[in-house]
């Protein structure tokens, strides 16, 4: 093993975001190595300095393994399966860190299993997207060992705007789901009150720059404005992830005896997209069914509008661009 200041890095998944975080480890000048179940998505990486890697496994001899992959099946797969980062009997990694969003069920099994090799694990979910990444925003919470997450800090840092470390065990994983209920219950609200400011009369893009600037503007709504305004639903997170993290929120609501009435209807709103086949497209589609279900003829406004990362010049560009999704329009 190497010595603290020039830790071996492993990376398991290299879809969107893992993708966007591995290349920040890279640009830092780190030693990463990485594996994706489709090897064609990682090799891009080869030419930021990446090792590509043919299974989970030869990344046991790395100090510290990311793992950003599907759900709980994908996670304890490419840990504890075949071929998997711990199925080697000769060596381990030091440290595991997952940012996947899985529950806490699985991560126990990991947990345990990893224990008996002498690996820490640390849940490190992350909040945001690749474009989040791009602007340095990112957000991490952490738990697990302390030792461990002190190992991994430095690490993590790279990723974005800060790391939260939440003390030990899955604490971590509780706070991403609960931020996701947010994300879910935000999202159809702000479908909700966009669709009531339009029917009276009020374009999108106006009532957004207001919301924006007031009390109520968050990094989110300016991130979505785009979105909302233009119709762009290029996907960032899709109604099927957002609708599996509504089902962890509430077996964890139902463990801890929590009531969640909102969450509950925001949670049937997303339910209602994913069943109308809502698919590879941005969880912002909720403001498609909210405008379909008020009689509302929706169409893209395609007003330079800022999505609050870029700037202004660089989001109207997104929005308006070459190469901008087609117009949608809901009648």
């Amino acid at each position: 093993m190497t010595t603290d200041n020039a830790m071996r890095l492993g990376w398991i998944g290299a879809g969107r975001m893992g993708f966007a975080l591995a290349g920040r480890l890279l640009a830092a000048g780190h030693d990463v190595a990485v594996w994706n179940r489709t090897r064609a998505k990682a090799e891009p990486l080869a030419d930021e300095g990446a090792t590509i890697v043919d299974s989970p496994a030869e990344l046991a001899d790395r100090d510290i393994v990311f793992t950003m992959v599907g759900g709980d099946r994908d996670f304890q797969q490419v840990v504890l399966g075949d071929g998997g980062v711990l199925s080697r009997p000769d060596v381990a990694p030091r440290v595991l860190v997952d940012a996947t969003t899985i529950s806490q069920g699985a991560s126990a099994v990991v947990r345990d299993a990893a224990a008996e090799r002498g690996t820490a694990v640390l849940a490190a979910p992350v909040s945001g997207n690749p474009k989040v990444v791009a602007a340095g925003r990112l957000t991490v919470v952490a738990s697990g060992p302390e030792d461990a997450f002190e190992l991994a800090r430095p690490y993590l840092e790279l990723f974005g705007a800060g790391v939260t470390y939440v003390g030990d065990g899955d604490r971590a994983r509780l706070v991403k789901i609960c931020h996701n209920l947010m994300l879910g219950i935000v999202a159809q609200t702000l479908a909700e009150i966009v669709v009531l400011a339009e029917k009276g009369g009020v374009s999108r893009a106006d009532f957004m720059t207001f919301l924006n600037d007031s009390v109520m503007g968050s990094m989110f709504t300016r991130y979505k404005t785009p979105a909302y305004v233009n119709l762009d639903l290029t996907p960032t997170f899709t109604p099927a992830l957002l609708l599996k993290d509504f089902h962890l929120g509430f077996e964890a609501a139902r463990d801890l005896e929590v009531p969640m009435p909102v969450a509950a209807a925001a949670e049937q709103a997303v339910q209602a997209l994913v069943g109308a086949g809502y698919d590879d497209v941005d969880f912002a589609a909720l403001l498609e069914q909210e405008a379909r279900a008020s009689g509302l003829e929706l169409r893209p406004e395609d007003a330079p509008v800022s999505d609050g990362l870029s700037g202004a010049d660089g989001a109207a560009a997104d929005g308006n661009a070459a190469g901008a999704p087609a117009a949608r329009t809901v009648a």
